[in-house]
């Protein structure tokens, strides 16, 4: 029902914009915890539509929460089948909220880790829709979303893809104290080397994602714990000053006893085997090792050459999203006959 009424809007060009008090929100259950804050599915009694509700805890003075307000109003413009849906934000001490459209089929990471690997047609439709959705909010609102991961693309029973969570407010994402951590293990070579964040940085994100979609696994080892931001600020510090060579990587003797007491990771990989492997090791493989690639020949080669495309460790030898739109497996996708919304229905 929501999906529909959000197409209507949408074909009407109507944006939607309810007066949103926490009083008129009747909770119905919690859809989970991450970037730094809860989410919550409610119902917005006034209207009865169903909504999912993001609380963010800002550590902060009021007037930085307004001027989060301020900044997320533009959320309220972005009108695109690509990206989600927003309500409203209002300030309910100490946290901001914002109340956006619900996908009841959740995100592609609570999927692909409750089926296993996606069907390769359903990973080509993710990615034709992140790089829509990244082109609408670069080229429409000159917006990075600067947060492209599984959990941030979302999915509902009427087959539709929409990215949720991007980049529209600088104060939020400064007002964040665990995100990076959450969030590197998507980070481009440029960015863990301290650089400014540019759109081509979530086309390496999106490469990443549609690898693990497709194998049903991250493709390096799993994302860290928050015990590790320690160890990932030395290794960035140490990353920003000496970016280029792999022989003037230096952990200190503090960081690496940290590491050696540290929980091992395991996780099973493609080829069926463990792997263990720190933070400090993924950040540092992420920007000296190669690129992770598809395994050759068991997909399209159309698909291989845009995840290829997407994970060159330069960035200005990554085509933008915008670009990407033109290759060969993105047109063969806008041309498919598969059914996604009935895929939907069957998970």
């Amino acid at each position: 029902m929501q999906a529909t009424l959000s197409e209507k809007l949408a074909k009407l060009k109507l944006q939607i914009n309810l007066d949103l008090k926490g009083s008129d929100l009747e909770k119905l259950a919690d859809l989970g915890q991450g970037n730094g804050g809860s989410v919550e599915k409610v119902k917005h009694v006034p209207t009865g539509t169903i909504m999912a509700k993001k609380s963010v805890l800002i550590d902060a003075k009021s007037s930085v929460r307004k001027q989060i307000l301020r900044e997320l109003d533009i959320m309220h413009e972005c009108n695109s089948e690509y990206i989600i849906s927003c309500y409203g934000s209002f300030i309910e001490d100490p946290n901001v909220c914002t109340c956006i459209e619900f996908m009841d089929k959740g995100s592609f990471d609570g999927i692909y880790k409750s089926v296993g690997a996606l069907p390769v047609e359903v990973v080509g439709r993710v990615a034709m829709s992140v790089l829509e959705g990244l082109t609408y909010l670069y080229d429409v609102h000159r917006i990075i979303h600067r947060d492209i991961k599984p959990s941030n693309i979302l999915f509902n029973s009427e087959g539709q893809i929409k990215l949720c969570d991007f980049g529209v407010s600088g104060e939020l994402i400064n007002s964040i104290a665990h995100t990076f951590v959450g969030t590197s293990v998507y980070m481009s070579p440029e960015r863990i080397q301290g650089a400014d964040y540019s759109v081509k940085s979530d086309v390496w994100s999106l490469g990443i994602s549609l690898i693990e979609l497709a194998l049903g696994a991250f493709p390096f080892t799993d994302p860290p714990d928050d015990d590790d931001l320690s160890d990932l600020e030395d290794y960035a510090g140490n990353q920003q000053k000496t970016p280029t060579h792999r022989d003037s990587f230096v952990v200190s003797n503090k960081t690496a006893k940290r590491a050696s007491k540290r929980r091992s990771k395991l996780e099973f990989q493609p080829d069926g085997g463990l792997t263990t492997m720190s933070i400090i090791e993924l950040m540092h493989q992420i920007v000296q090792e190669p690129s992770p690639r598809l395994p050759e020949g068991k997909f399209p080669k159309e698909a291989e050459d845009l995840v290829d495309a997407c994970l060159l460790k330069r960035p200005e030898d990554r085509q933008a999203p915008k670009s990407l739109l033109d290759n060969p497996w993105i047109k063969a996708e806008r041309a498919s006959s598969f059914d996604i919304r009935a895929w939907a229905n069957t998970i």
